[in-house]
């Protein structure tokens, strides 16, 4: 790393030990210079050790707060004004230290509150303007022109050069001050800006979080459904038939082979659904696509179900006026498979099963119910309910309703609607 951009990071990361090095530099340059300060004005011959003493003291009151700039800078502030008013009051006309000056008041306005950055700005140029009114009507040349003459012949200047001198120092000051806050005031607009564009990043990331958490727990719910979807129909038509043709098989042999063909080719429909699933997880360019199974399709899944030993009575009420949404159709054969499948595992022997349609004019009524004793049992297993929550949350997707319980007189039913397309 280039070594100045180490001693910049260092220098960043150390705020409050860089501050003091500077005090401690500042202190040590223009203190040395102060103790050299022109005597006091009205008496020249007053230069010994007493005054330079008190140029000493006052230049190092003026720049050790420099030190606590960024940790106080309102204290820091108030202790430098502190010793600008005993310079204005008691010591020399000019100390090289007054630089601090308009350092400090760029500092307030970079790093100290408003109402104080505009209080040390106020301050200053008033202490610029006494010093000036200091120089010009209290200086020798204008309290004792002929003395001052005799005096210093040479460096002599007169009122009217005095007060003009006084003027541009005062003007020149209030120059630099304002130039120092402005640059200042500058600053904290800057830096008061990077840290509303730091905080909307951070609150940007949040909200990505949040998002990406969202999508994926949408995602799962998505993924559990199709799973559920998936795995408990073919498995439950699996487990049927193979209950079954292990009785039959006893008598009759050829039952049992026509039994294991259902198994297999379920088993295999299954699958094949399993890896379209798999595919999409693994991305686009692993999809195999496939049509989605639809309202055409009900018919051969109620002859699967059938063939479990269910009877099952289907039939189609009125015709469809406009097309469902993009997925109803998913949505209302999953509907059907749900229901059909938890009345083969609860709904227990001899139950018999309806599943009506219905086009309507607001869209889709699906209705499909059974005389079995599935009311208490689908409620009763964990697999259930979440088939039942997965089919809420599907058809909820298309702005549909879910109505399930008991039936009076026994048995369970379903109710669900998918409305049309909205245009």
């Amino acid at each position: 790393m280039n070594p100045l951009r180490r001693l910049d990071s260092w220098f960043r990361n150390h705020p409050f030990i860089t501050d003091v090095l500077v005090a401690c530099l500042l202190v040590l340059f223009f203190s040395t210079l102060s103790v050299g300060a022109a005597a006091p004005i009205g008496d020249p011959s007053v230069n010994g050790l007493p005054w330079v003493l008190l140029s000493f003291f006052i230049s190092v009151g003026q720049l050790v707060p420099w030190a606590i700039r960024r940790w106080r800078p309102v204290l820091a502030a108030g202790i430098t004004v502190f010793f600008c008013v005993l310079q204005l009051l008691i010591g020399p006309e000019l100390l090289p230290s007054i630089v601090v000056v308009p350092m400090m008041v760029h500092n307030l306005a970079v790093n100290a509150p408003r109402w104080a950055s505009l209080a040390g700005i106020g301050a200053a140029l008033v202490g610029a303007v006494l010093n000036g009114v200091k120089i010009a009507y209290f200086s020798p040349s204008f309290l004792d022109p002929s003395a001052a003459l005799i005096e210093n012949p040479d460096i002599y200047t007169t009122p009217t050069e005095q007060v003009i001198i006084a003027t541009s120092f005062a003007v020149g000051a209030a120059a630099i001050v304002l130039a120092a806050w402005a640059f200042g005031d500058l600053a904290r607009t800057r830096r008061i800006a990077m840290d509303q564009l730091r905080d909307r990043a951070r609150q940007l990331e949040v909200e990505a979080a949040q998002e990406r958490e969202l999508a994926a727990a949408d995602e799962r719910n998505h993924i559990a459904r199709e799973m559920h979807d998936i795995v408990a129909h073919s498995l439950q038509v699996i487990i049927t038939q193979a209950d079954g043709g292990r009785y039959a098989g006893a008598n009759d042999p050829q039952v049992a082979m026509n039994t294991l063909g259902t198994v297999s080719e379920t088993g295999r429909k299954a699958l094949g659904e399993m890896r379209r699933l798999l595919g999409v997880l693994r991305g686009p360019e692993a999809t195999e696509f496939q049509p989605q199974p639809g309202l055409a399709d009900l018919e051969d899944l109620v002859e699967t179900i059938r063939l479990t030993g269910l009877d099952v009575d289907f039939a189609v009420e009125g015709s469809a006026r406009r097309d469902l949404p993009t997925g109803g159709e998913l949505a209302a054969y999953r509907a059907v498979q749900e229901s059909l499948t938890n009345t083969v595992r609860h709904g227990g022997p001899n139950t018999t099963a309806t599943v009506r349609l219905r086009w309507t004019g607001r869209g889709l009524e699906i209705e499909v119910g059974d005389d079995g004793r599935g009311a208490a049992a689908s409620q009763s297993t964990q697999g259930s309910q979440q088939g039942l929550v997965g089919l809420r949350e599907r058809i909820g997707l298309f702005g549909g309703t879910v109505q399930s319980g008991p039936r009076h007189g026994g048995g369970f039913s379903v109710h669900a609607t998918v409305p049309y397309q909205e245009i």
